[in-house]
C-alpha cells in the first residue's frame, strides 16, 4: 500500500499510466482456467485502503491529462455559458386545481419542485433540494401527489446512490410530516381519500433482491405496515398498483424485461376482512402484461403477448378468464404500441415509428378518434389524468428543445406552456435518418446530425451513440451538449440498435441472450456505413455508450478497434463472466444470460470485453468512467477493464492514452448536481475531440 500511495506524485506528471499491482487468482468454470490479475480491485473503497490509493493515483492520471488538452479551458467556458442558461421544466401532474412540476433554473444544480393553484396561478416553491445541500448532492428522485393534492409523497437520494427516502409533506404549507421511509423506497399508489398508500421498498437496503410492497398508513410508524408480496428470487420482482376507486389490487412478477405475471385482487375485501385473495388474469405466458385503467369492475391492459408490437384488452375483472378478455386496440405492424395513457372517456396509444413518436386517440371500446399531431418529427410523452381531456405534451428532438404543451385531447388543440430559451441556434442543424443494412441482412436505422454546412467529404470528426438493450428506444432528444462539437463541424449519430424496444419485443429480443452479438454487429455495420459513404474515417470515428451501452463500446474496444479513434465507456458492465455476483446485477441474468448455465457461459465468454484484451495490441484511445456510489453496475468493472488494457496494449500513452475517471461523489447517473455534468461533459467532449482531430 505505501508504495501505490508514493505514486500519486509522480503519476500526474507522466503521460504513461500508473503501474497496477498484480495479484493472479485462478478460477475454474465449466472446465475452463481463467486467471485474474486484478481480481483485488473488487473491492469498493469503503472496503479497501489500498483499492482507495490505486484509484486515486488513477484519477490524479486522468486528471493530469484531460486538463491539458488544449481545447478543455474553451470547452468549459462555453458549457458553463450554454448549460448554466438553460433552464428545464417537466410536464405537470394534475390534482383537481393543482398542477405540480419540476423546474431547474439557470445555475440551478438540482430542480425544484413547485406547484401551482389554476392553469396561470402563480407557482410556489415546495422543495427546493439545493437548500438541503450546499454541493447540490441531495436530489429528488420521485414526486406523487395525493389524488386530491393536499399531500405530496416524496424520495430524496443523496450522491447519486439510487436509494431514495420517502417522506410526504403537506401541499398547504410544505411542511414535513414525521412519516419517513427507507430502503430504496417509492410509493405504487395512494388510496382514493389520500390517507393510506401502497409502496415498495427494499427489507434489506444492502440486498438488492429484497423487494417487498407494503401498505402504509399516514401517521402510523411504517414498522407496522403490511407486508402484502415479497420478492422470491433475484431477478423476478413484485410490483401492485390500485385502481382509482381503492376496490381493485393489480400485482404480479417481472422476469425480466419481455414478460410479468398478473394478478387482481378484491382489495376492498383484504381491508374488511383481511382475506388477501389473488385470481390469475396470466400466469407464465411469454409477454408483457401492464394495467392502464379500470373502470368499475374493468380493466384495460397493455400486452405483448401473441402481439409484439403491442395491444390493448379488456377484462372483466370479476371473470378475467382469457376467453372472456376483448380486443380493444389490436397490434399494428408498421408501428410499435410502446404505453398507452388514460383520460377522461378515452385512451391514447403512444406509437413509435422508425424510432419516432406518433400518438392515436382512441374511445374505450378501440373506436379510433384521429391522431394527436406533435410539433415534428421527434420523441413525446403525455400527462393525463382520468377525470379530463386537459394534458400536457413534452416534446423534444436533436433541433427542437425540450417544451412543454398544453393539450385539448379532444380536439387535439395545444398551446406553448413552457418552452426553453436556449442561447444556440439550432435551426443550424440538420437531421436525417439512415438505413444501412447489418451483418445478417437486418435494416437497421440511425440518426445523423451535423451542422448544414457540413457535407460528407470524407474527412469528418464523427461521434457515435448508442445503447441496444432492455427494450429501451433511443429516441431523438434535444441534447445542448452537442452543440460545441456541431458547431465545430463534427457529426454526431445516434444508434438504433437490436436488443432496443424500436421495432418492437421482436427487435429486443433480437439483441439479449445468445442474440447478443447482432448489437455489436450493428453497431459496426453503421460505422462501416458512414466511412463507405464519406461521412468520416476511423481516425475521426469516435463511440461512446453508457451503463449497457457502456458494454456496448467496451465490446467495440475488443472487437473492432481498427474502426474506432477513441471510444468513451460510461459507468460499463465489463467482466460478463462475473457482473451477476455484485450489486443488483442478477435482475440483468433474463437479458445477459450467467456464466453459471455451460451454454449461456460460451456466449458471455465470446464477448466479454475484460475477457477479449489481447496482449501486444494497439487499441483506440479509450475513457472509462465508473460510480463509487453506484447501486446498479459495480464500479470494479471499470477499475479491472482500465487496468488490464493499460498493462497489455500496447498504445502510445501520449497519443491514444487509456484513462479511467471514478466519481466518488457519483452513483450511476442520475441526481449529479448540474456542476459535476458539466465537469463530466467537458472532460468527455474534450477528450473526443482531442482524439478525432478537432482538439489539435
Amino acid at each position: 500500500m505505501i508504495t501505490i500511495t508514493c505514486l500519486v506524485a509522480s503519476a500526474v506528471l507522466q503521460t504513461t499510466p500508473p503501474p497496477t499491482r498484480m495479484i493472479p487468482v485462478e478460477e475454474v468454470i465449466h472446465d475452463t482456467t481463467f486467471v485474474d490479475e486484478y481480481r483485488w480491485l473488487e473491492a469498493l473503497e469503503s472496503e479497501s485502503p489500498e483499492v482507495e490509493a490505486w484509484t486515486t493515483t488513477q484519477n490524479d492520471h486522468t486528471r493530469a491529462v484531460l486538463d491539458q488538452l488544449p481545447c478543455r479551458a474553451e470547452l468549459e467556458t462555453q458549457f458553463e455559458e450554454l448549460i448554466l442558461q438553460i433552464g428545464s421544466v417537466s410536464a405537470p401532474s394534475m390534482r383537481g386545481n393543482l398542477y405540480f412540476f419540476r423546474e431547474r433554473a439557470p445555475m440551478q444544480n438540482q430542480p425544484v419542485l413547485k406547484v401551482r393553484e389554476g392553469i396561470d396561478g402563480e407557482a410556489r416553491t415546495l422543495l427546493d433540494p439545493n437548500e438541503l445541500d450546499a454541493d447540490g448532492l441531495i436530489s429528488l428522485d420521485w414526486y406523487d401527489p395525493s389524488p386530491d393534492g393536499s399531500l405530496v409523497a416524496f424520495g430524496i437520494s443523496r450522491a447519486g446512490d439510487e436509494m431514495p427516502v420517502l417522506h410526504i409533506m403537506r401541499t398547504s404549507d410544505g411542511i414535513w410530516l414525521a412519516d419517513e421511509i427507507s430502503g430504496k423506497a417509492s410509493i405504487s399508489s395512494w388510496n382514493p381519500t389520500g390517507d393510506a398508500f401502497l409502496y415498495s421498498c427494499l427489507a434489506d437496503p444492502s440486498d438488492a433482491y429484497s423487494r417487498s410492497i407494503r401498505w402504509h398508513e399516514i401517521g402510523r410508524n411504517n414498522r407496522h405496515d403490511t407486508v402484502l408480496f415479497e420478492q422470491k428470487a433475484p431477478s423476478k420482482v413484485p410490483f401492485a398498483s390500485l385502481d382509482d376507486s381503492g376496490r381493485w389490487l393489480m400485482h404480479g412478477v417481472t422476469d425480466g424485461w419481455s414478460k410479468n405475471d398478473l394478478f387482481v385482487v378484491d382489495f376492498d375485501r383484504w381491508l374488511r376482512e383481511g382475506a388477501m385473495e389473488s385470481t390469475p388474469i396470466a400466469v407464465g405466458l411469454e409477454g408483457r402484461f401492464r394495467p392502464i385503467a379500470v373502470m368499475g369492475d374493468t380493466m384495460w391492459m397493455t400486452t405483448t403477448w401473441k402481439t409484439l408490437n403491442g395491444s390493448v384488452w379488456s377484462v372483466d375483472l370479476n371473470f378475467p378468464e382469457q376467453a372472456r378478455w376483448t380486443s380493444i386496440i389490436p397490434e399494428r405492424q408498421d408501428a410499435v404500441l410502446r404505453g398507452v395513457s388514460h383520460a377522461r372517456g378515452m385512451l391514447i396509444g403512444r406509437y413509435i415509428k422508425d424510432a419516432v413518436t406518433r400518438f392515436e386517440r382512441f374511445s374505450m371500446d378501440g373506436r379510433s378518434l384521429g391522431a394527436l399531431e406533435t410539433p415534428g418529427l421527434g420523441s413525446a410523452s403525455l400527462s393525463t389524468e382520468d377525470d379530463r381531456t386537459e394534458a400536457f405534451m413534452s416534446y423534444s428532438s436533436f433541433n427542437d428543445p425540450r417544451s412543454i404543451y398544453r393539450v385539448d385531447l379532444a380536439d387535439g388543440t395545444r398551446s406553448v406552456w413552457d418552452r426553453p430559451r436556449i442561447p444556440v441556434d439550432a435551426s443550424s442543424v440538420s437531421v436525417s435518418q439512415i438505413f444501412t443494412t447489418s451483418k445478417d441482412g437486418t435494416r437497421v436505422p440511425y440518426f445523423l446530425v451535423h451542422h448544414k454546412d457540413v457535407t460528407p467529404d470524407g474527412d469528418n470528426p464523427c461521434l457515435i451513440y448508442g445503447y441496444g438493450g432492455f427494450n429501451i428506444s433511443m429516441e431523438p432528444r434535444f441534447n445542448a451538449s452537442l452543440f460545441p462539437w456541431l458547431d465545430a463541424g463534427g457529426v454526431y449519430v445516434m444508434a438504433n440498435l437490436r436488443g432496443g424496444g424500436e421495432y418492437g419485443e421482436s427487435w429486443h429480443r433480437d439483441g439479449m441472450l445468445e442474440s447478443k452479438q447482432n448489437v455489436f454487429d450493428d453497431l459496426y455495420s453503421i460505422a462501416e456505413d458512414l466511412i463507405k459513404n464519406d461521412w468520416t474515417t476511423p481516425e475521426r470515428l469516435a463511440v461512446m455508450g453508457g451503463s449497457n451501452g457502456g458494454l456496448l463500446t467496451g465490446v467495440a474496444v475488443t472487437q473492432r478497434p481498427d474502426l474506432f479513434a477513441c471510444v468513451v465507456s460510461n459507468v460499463p458492465l465489463l467482466d460478463m463472466l462475473r457482473y451477476q455476483d455484485f450489486l443488483m446485477a442478477r435482475f440483468w441474468v433474463p437479458e445477459y444470460g450467467s456464466s453459471e448455465d455451460p451454454e449461456q457461459f460460451e456466449w458471455l465468454r465470446g464477448y466479454s470485453p475484460y475477457h477479449n484484451i489481447e496482449e501486444g495490441r494497439r487499441y483506440p484511445a479509450t475513457l472509462i468512467t465508473a460510480g463509487e456510489n453506484d447501486n446498479r453496475v459495480h464500479p470494479l468493472h471499470a477499475r479491472k477493464m482500465a487496468a488490464r488494457m493499460q498493462e497489455l496494449a500496447t498504445n502510445d500513452h501520449e497519443i491514444d492514452p487509456i484513462l479511467l475517471w471514478v466519481d466518488r461523489d457519483g452513483g450511476h447517473g442520475s441526481g449529479k448536481p448540474l456542476s459535476m455534468r458539466i465537469r463530466d461533459r467537458v472532460d468527455t467532449w474534450a477528450f473526443i475531440m482531442s482524439q478525432t482531430g478537432l482538439c489539435p
